[in-house]
């Protein structure tokens, strides 16, 4: 199953501070560490999901540059992992790729650094890794988490990383190479 793990950042629909829902910014960190991340623990495709074309075309332009222009040739390292990354505007069209390219609809895995009742821990969602059939879509949210909507059409909903902590407040991209870590760690090789 190791060979058909899913990563998306979701930028729309997230949450702001006021618990609205908004689309965040698209980062060049985001694009570059969190495809790096990626790449290192064999995940076959990570998505940036955001409705705003503004910032797409801007996440466009960097993909291009390390995937076809200039930085392909001066980094091939980067170009490597970059090639990972893939933009959708909805949360839907990811689905659908997946879908698309599997055969069948991916399994969707919730994530939160909020506490919530009847979350799968990590131990326990990196043995169901090694066994679920379907492909398996991990989705990872910016700005202030990620709306309700989104948890309900999950299938599993992942423990937070430091959930009883006293503070529990990670980049997006510490959060991806951590959970990557606790859920596929060494079991790609």
């Amino acid at each position: 199953m190791l060979d058909k793990i899913y990563v998306a950042l979701i930028h729309y629909p997230v949450l702001g501070r006021e618990g609205q829902i908004i689309s965040t910014a698209i980062t060049n960190f985001d694009i570059h560490d969190i495809s790096r991340t990626c790449r290192t623990y064999g995940i076959k495709k990570y998505y940036l999901v955001n409705n705003l074309s503004a910032q797409n075309k801007i996440a466009r332009n960097v993909l291009d540059y390390w995937q076809y222009g200039f930085g392909k040739e001066y980094n091939p390292n980067r170009n490597d992992a970059l090639m990972l990354a893939d933009i959708k505007e909805y949360i839907e069209e990811v689905i659908e790729d997946i879908e698309n390219k599997e055969g069948i609809k991916p399994k969707i895995v919730f994530t939160s650094a909020k506490p919530r009742d009847k979350a799968i821990t990590f131990k326990d969602m990196s043995e169901e890794i090694k066994t679920v059939e379907e492909p398996l879509l991990i989705i990872y949210g910016t700005g202030w988490g990620m709306p309700e909507e989104l948890r309900e059409i999950c299938d599993y909903d992942l423990e937070p990383i430091r959930a009883d902590w006293e503070f529990n407040h990670l980049s997006v991209r510490a959060a991806v190479a951590i959970s990557l870590d606790r859920l596929i760690g060494e079991e790609i090789y």
